[in-house]
């Protein structure tokens, strides 16, 4: 599903969406959803990528899902690994599942989070 129709039913539900470009495994995005695009990574197969978002949105009880794209990525195979949620912040392990390739490029994580 593209991210634009995403941004249409989380707004539909009252969330609030937006977008951030992560630095060194780290980026700002304070709403209840939202794309994150990676820096440029060259994760091995079978290693992690650890994205921690600072979001003052998020609490430690909050619900949160979240999905991975390739970007400029065309190898490696991406992976939703881990999510955690805190007061404030929220971490998400992606793990490449390639045997061999590594991933050469960015990529989107998207996210929603909701009130337990």
């Amino acid at each position: 599903m593209a991210i634009a129709k995403l941004f249409t039913y989380f707004s539909a539900l009252g969330m609030r969406t937006g977008t951030a470009t992560a630095t060194a495994g780290a980026a700002t995005l304070n709403a209840e959803s939202g794309v994150v695009t990676s820096e440029a990574i060259t994760t091995a197969a079978a290693a992690s990528y650890t994205l921690t978002i600072t979001n003052s949105k998020i609490k430690a009880t909050d619900m949160v899902f979240a999905s991975v794209a390739y970007g400029t990525s065309t190898t490696g195979e991406p992976a939703i690994n881990r999510i955690t949620p805190a007061d404030g912040s929220l971490v998400i392990i992606v793990r490449n599942e390639a045997a061999a390739a590594a991933l050469n490029g960015t990529i989107k994580v998207a996210f929603a989070a909701f009130k337990a």
